[in-house]
């Protein structure tokens, strides 16, 4: 059966705060404190001005070509109040460093929340990838607060796309399943979640290295699932999923997607390059925000069990251990389960074995040894088949291998019962 969606950060930035008291196994920690200010030797003028414009701090003057000054969002703060920085234009003069210093530790005092996302992605050159959603209000409660079901729905949704994203880098396909589930979560493990007041929006930042490739490919895979959604709402077709698969969309992502949709009025995907690593090609310099609203469900959903009918087969060699037998009477062919040890990222399958493969399949569980099989591996309902079945040997494992198979033999010792009475 496939594995669920849900399954360190830098040194500067601790991870004892998680996302969600329901969500301790995230691939991500959250960013509530830096551990210390960037050093400000190592600050680029320019890339600190972008992000401050990026995160909505007003440009307030200065001295032409030396400096200028900065606010932070909202209303105006009264005379000698609220945060003030002077950011150089350049490092070439004497003071550019000290007043890097200053405006650093001007934002790391600030209340503002989006100072803190500033210094994140100082800290750690990171694209940003911002999820929001608009909840009716008697949902949103108080003061624009969102309700506790509501923030932990969008940091679940946001976690399954970025996963969604990882997992089109490995392979682009209409339904990954199980394969490179892995490898793909390993790769969320530098993300960084910013904080996010309200619980109405979510800010991950992806390290450019080494997860510039997640953003591009989560760029490309979300506006192409768009445009094959106004597609298939304009003219019914289904045809532009297709497509959308060759930049990365698939099932996964149409589900993740489904995930942040559900019970809002609108939800939106935005991603900003970090400045420090430049531009990728192929992608706009400030890509617009990607919208899905309740009315793109039912084209998503369709879209999703289409994906997941059209997954291809593939020929494998797994090497596994046989967990289950069944067959209808003492003789002829018969369903075999294996635990998948090597092959193939999923974690069990199911195949049907003629009389001489069967016999083989169960004497090598008798005797704790795994198989190896060759054969077409499908999707079937949600549970993995191998057909065309060939090649069925035991394989040889080392003495603790073994052991561990034996002690599971005797824990399902029940399953063989059935086996040798045909029930």
């Amino acid at each position: 059966m496939h594995r669920p969606m849900d399954e360190s950060a830098n040194e500067a930035i601790p991870s004892a705060t998680r996302p969600h008291p329901g969500e301790s196994a995230g691939p991500w920690p959250i960013a509530p404190e830096l551990g210390h200010i960037p050093d400000p030797a190592r600050i680029d003028p320019a890339v600190l001005a972008a992000l401050l414009d990026r995160h909505g701090w007003r440009r307030r003057g200065g001295a032409a070509g030396r400096y200028s000054r900065w606010t932070p969002p909202g209303p105006p703060a009264p005379p000698g109040g609220g945060t003030s920085l002077l950011v150089p234009d350049t490092t070439a003069f004497p003071d550019s460093e000290d007043l890097l210093g200053e405006a650093l530790t001007a934002l790391a005092r600030s209340a503002a929340p989006s100072a803190r996302e500033v210094l994140v992605s100082l800290a750690v050159p990171s694209d940003e990838i911002r999820w929001w959603r608009e909840v009716p209000e008697p949902v949103a409660g108080a003061a624009g607060a969102a309700s506790w079901t509501g923030a932990e729905q969008l940091h679940t949704a946001a976690r399954q796309i970025l996963l969604a994203g990882a997992l089109a880098v490995r392979r682009r396909t209409v339904y990954h399943g199980a394969r490179h589930r892995r490898r793909a979560l390993a790769a969320l493990e530098g993300i960084l979640v910013g904080p996010a007041p309200g619980g109405r929006d979510l800010t991950a930042f992806v390290p450019v290295e080494p997860g510039r490739a997640l953003a591009v490919r989560l760029y490309h895979a979300l506006h192409a699932t768009r445009e094959a959604v106004d597609y298939q709402r304009a003219t019914g077709g289904f045809e532009a999923f297709n497509t959308a698969v060759e930049a990365g969309g698939s099932r996964e992502l149409t589900e993740a997607v489904i995930a942040l949709v559900r019970g809002s009025e609108r939800a939106a995907i935005a991603l900003e390059w970090a400045p420090a690593a430049g531009i990728p090609d192929g992608c706009p310099a400030r890509p617009e925000p990607v919208e899905f609203s309740p009315g793109d469900l039912p084209a998503l959903r369709g879209a999703g069990v289409r994906y997941l009918q059209d997954e291809p087969a593939v020929t494998v060699r797994i090497t596994g251990a046989v967990v289950r037998l069944r067959r209808s009477g003492p003789r002829g062919a018969g369903i075999v389960r294996l635990r998948v040890l090597a092959g193939v990222e999923v974690p069990h399958v199911r195949l049907e074995l003629d009389e001489e493969a069967y016999r083989i399949a169960g004497h090598a569980h008798l005797v704790g040894l795994p198989i190896r099989v060759e054969g077409r591996l499908e999707s079937r309902g949600g549970f993995r088949r191998l057909t065309r079945t060939s090649q069925v040997v035991p394989v040889q494992v080392d003495e603790a291998e073994r052991d561990r198979l034996m002690k599971s033999l005797q824990e399902n010792v029940d399953h063989f019962e059935e086996a040798c009475t045909g029930e």
